[in-house]
């Protein structure tokens, strides 16, 4: 399993602990899924880009903090198998919000992009935060995964 980190071009020199948020995906990964291991991507991108894909994707022209693309085979074909068996999908993160949501929960914005790689990871192998008991168990999830790590400070902004 490998974790890549991929920065865009227009954001220079990111606070970014990319060693950490590897182990923090990795991690997600091993504790939450039965699937073999695979490869994810993990994007530190701009608002426009996370705007873009936002609307293109779910009907909303904002940037967000996170959002996830899982990798999953297409419900309307589903004898034909993902691009990749060996390819988990992306999690493409604002680092403009991570930075902004990261001075309003009082710690570093590489704090930030670890618990929404974490929270992006946790969307990878299905969970939601649509309802109440489902938002309730992933938040669990995250803290869990966070304090493993020694993180156990990294809360998310939206409570």
């Amino acid at each position: 399993m490998s974790v890549l980190i991929e920065i865009e071009e227009a954001i220079a020199n990111p606070n970014l602990d990319a060693a950490l948020t590897q182990a923090a995906v990795e991690a997600v990964l091993r504790r939450y899924s039965e699937r073999p291991a695979a490869d994810l991507t993990v994007t530190l991108a701009t608002n426009e880009t996370v705007a873009q894909l936002n609307a293109q994707h779910r009907g909303e022209n904002k940037p967000t903090d996170v959002l996830s693309f899982a990798n999953d085979p297409d419900p309307d074909f589903p004898d034909l198998t993902g691009e990749s068996d060996d390819y988990w999908g992306d999690i493409i993160i604002a680092y403009p919000v991570a930075q902004a949501q990261a001075e309003t929960a009082g710690h570093q914005p590489s704090e930030e992009i670890i618990l929404l790689a974490v929270h992006g990871a946790l969307h990878i192998v299905g969970f939601d935060h649509d309802t109440p008991e489902r938002k309730a168990e992933m938040w669990t999830a995250q803290a869990q995964i966070l304090a493993d790590l020694g993180l156990p400070h990294i809360q998310p902004t939206e409570s």
